[in-house]
């Protein structure tokens, strides 16, 4: 079919039939858009209305159960869910179809009817068994903490790396839970009887691409971690001694980072706001530098297929030469999660670096900050205000420096005067016929590394 021009000068074009087509509904939706009055009718989509299901059982105390609630209403709130209702339920039984009695889980799917709730979040793992009973008993979506915290990290993923992890994440998460989407799970695909065999489900061809998608997911993250592995061994070269951020989510952290080092990483009063380590140099009080890392936080329970699929940037942790551990000392959950903290450095083989303790967000209301403080020798700091930020800074210079010694090295070792000179603070050096002598105080590493020209 061809559209001729009337101009002259004009090329004649052809399209294709479909192209045409293409083209002319396009026209047509264009011009009925134009014909449609405004409506004055706020059409804004409402966010999905969530009814919190926290467990408590025999392992769980009162008083973890409602720190748990409150925990997973933080995080329905970072995913911007409405609130529908919340309870706690009390299990005694953990039977294979709902976790809870058939009677109990009953009375929970009349009341989500009852609050018009779209959908269930338990502050579990439920298994894909129990989630397809779930939302077969209720008629909405049911999903867990697992799947709450990999939404939440899905929606804050900024760079190549942290969305390579979310999707890793994701995947695991998926692969047990495929069966669930599909009804009918005979009907075969590729095959037919007497030549190639039956073929293959669509449940059988789904799981072997995600299968496939996580084998290349891995190898790219390897590459990621090789990376990582070349970027700490010249910063181990240069003698730049490595100051890591640690905690639980929302702690302050990265508004930490900022008020130390001038950056501008983006913060959020919101969980997760942080995936990705960010690097800054920090200029301690002695004129000598390090690097200051921030993390993502963490948080209890905490899904080990996120564990797993972040394990090259967590990983950043074990290889820090100081672990500054930040907690929200305006938060009354503080202690608990401090705790949840060191089992996840115990976890990642952290838990031997030397640590500073810091609570945070000193310019807020606490109730127990100064016990907090005397108990686990911490610096009260305030990223907003500055509080104890110089304080913050001489005991990292003090923790790397370490202590004072006298080192006597032969004339011909100017390397290690230039070791001494990088990676200590020189007190004094005088340079005789055959030998240089120094006085300086540096870290236990480098302490180490130069012990037999140590003199007293």
């Amino acid at each position: 079919m061809y559209i001729a021009s009337a101009a002259p000068e004009l090329l004649i074009v052809s399209f294709h039939a479909d192209l045409i087509y293409e083209i002319i509904q396009l026209l047509y939706k264009l011009n009925m858009k134009e014909q449609q009055v405004p409506s004055t009718i706020d059409n804004e989509e409402k966010p999905p209305r969530a009814f919190l299901i926290g467990i408590r059982d025999s392992k769980t105390s009162k008083d973890e159960a409602e720190s748990l609630s409150r925990e997973l209403l933080s995080l329905s709130r970072t995913l911007e869910l409405e609130t529908a209702g919340q309870e706690i339920v009390n299990v005694r039984e953990n039977s294979a179809q709902y976790g809870m009695g058939s009677g109990k889980a009953a009375e929970i799917a009349e009341k989500a009817t009852e609050l018009k709730a779209d959908c269930l979040v338990f502050d579990r793992e439920i298994s894909p068994s129990q989630q397809r009973n779930w939302e077969k008993l209720c008629g909405i979506p049911v999903i867990d903490r697992h799947e709450l915290i990999l939404q939440i990290f899905a929606g804050r993923a900024k760079t190549r790396e942290a969305a390579l992890q979310i999707n890793l994440a994701e995947l695991y998460y998926s692969l047990p839970r495929l069966q669930h989407k599909y009804i009918d799970l005979n009907r075969q695909r590729g095959g037919r009887y007497g030549t190639k065999g039956s073929g293959e489900t669509k449940l059988e061809t789904d799981r072997r691409r995600v299968e496939e998608k996580i084998h290349k997911l891995e190898e790219e993250l390897e590459e990621v971690r090789k990376q990582r592995g070349t970027r700490r061994k010249l910063r181990e070269k240069a003698g730049l001694p490595v100051c890591t951020l640690v905690g639980y989510t929302n702690a302050g952290k990265s508004s930490l980072l900022n008020a130390l080092t001038g950056a501008e990483v983006l913060t959020e009063d919101k969980l997760f706001a942080t995936l990705d380590s960010t690097s800054r140099r920090l200029e301690l009080p002695g004129g000598i530098f390090c690097l200051l890392v921030d993390t993502v936080g963490l948080i209890r329970r905490l899904p080990h297929s996120l564990v797993s699929a972040f394990r090259s940037t967590l990983e950043e942790l074990a290889s820090a030469d100081i672990l500054i551990h930040v907690i929200d000392g305006s938060d009354p959950e503080a202690e608990i999660q401090y705790e949840t903290t060191l089992s996840v450095l115990k976890e990642l083989e952290a838990f031997t670096i030397p640590r500073i303790t810091v609570l945070n967000k000193s310019d807020r209301p606490s109730s127990f900050g100064e016990t907090f403080t005397e108990r686990f020798d911490a610096i009260p700091v305030s990223a907003v205000n500055g509080e104890g930020l110089t304080e913050l800074k001489s005991r990292i210079e003090e923790m790397l420096l370490g202590n004072t010694a006298n080192f006597r090295f032969p004339l011909a070792r100017s390397d290690l005067a230039a070791l001494l000179h990088r990676n200590g603070t020189v007190l004094s050096e005088h340079y005789g016929d055959d030998f240089i002598e120094m006085n300086a105080r540096t870290d236990e590493k480098t302490a180490g590394q130069l012990k037999e020209f140590i003199y007293t």
